[in-house]
């Protein structure tokens, strides 16, 4: 697994390099487009409507429209002095409750691997952190943008989770209203969740779409057909209450027979 960024923890004068490594990979499939009677790839050119010429990157500068139709214009001199500082290293501003952080600002995460020789220190963060259920909140800056991230620490190993920033969060677009709940309703469906609690194991779950994708691929290649698979409709429920103890008695059975 390649490094993508190499750093170092520092809280004031204590100084841990890191390096950080991607906690997930792309399995996705991918497809290219082609034209529908040659099967070439498609490729893309990038033209300037008033000179209908092709234009390289040379040619092209960045701009920001303020309204519309007119530009204010950047040259990359002018883009590089405003850029952050590229200070590689995590500074931590302070220390805060796991429970503090709210799960919609984390982003994407990085495993935080200790360089040789500074494990030790590794290991003193990582389970003082652990005890007292805290993270450190810090700052780096990857690339040219300054990033927001938190030290949380796992039984195994510190995770740097990115996070967005206040303003990147859009507010929630609707008022959801208040409704009256009453006591059975409430009462079955903790008992479903009950029923249905159970330890959780990501291996469980995977991603539907993309075997069948892999599979119908794979058919492609052979040269069979495609066949759908349809898709049994649940009967609709109108009455809530119905609903839950329909719901409840299912995840019993369910449990029952595992």
């Amino acid at each position: 697994m390649a490094i993508a960024h190499k750093s170092a923890i520092s809280i004031n004068v204590i100084y841990v390099p890191v390096d950080l490594y991607k906690t997930t990979r792309d399995t996705s499939i991918s497809f290219n487009q082609l034209c529908k009677d040659t099967h070439e790839r498609v490729k893309y050119k990038k033209i300037c409507p008033s000179c209908n010429k092709e234009v390289t990157s040379d040619d092209i500068i960045k701009g920001y429209e303020y309204q519309k139709g007119s530009y204010i214009t950047f040259t990359p001199d002018e883009l590089e002095r405003i850029k952050s500082e590229k200070d590689k290293t995590l500074h931590i501003e302070s220390f805060a409750k796991m429970s503090e952080i709210d799960p919609i600002y984390y982003d994407q995460n990085y495993y935080l691997i200790p360089a040789p020789g500074a494990e030790k220190s590794y290991e003193l963060l990582r389970q003082a952190l652990l005890s007292q259920k805290k993270v450190a909140v810090a700052k780096t800056v990857l690339t040219t943008k300054e990033e927001l991230l938190v030290l949380y620490p796992t039984k195994d190993v510190i995770v740097g989770k990115m996070l967005f920033y206040q303003e990147e969060i859009q507010p929630i677009p609707k008022t959801i209203p208040k409704v009256e709940l009453t006591k059975q309703e409430l009462d079955l469906t903790k008992s479903l969740i009950e029923a249905m609690t159970q330890k959780f194991d990501i291996a469980v779950y995977y991603d539907e779409y993309q075997q069948k994708l892999r599979a119908a691929i794979a058919s492609k290649i052979a040269g069979n057909e495609i066949v759908s698979v349809q898709e049994s409709v649940p009967n609709n429920i109108i009455d809530l209450v119905e609903a839950l103890q329909t719901s409840l008695n299912m995840a019993k059975n369910k449990s029952n027979k595992a």
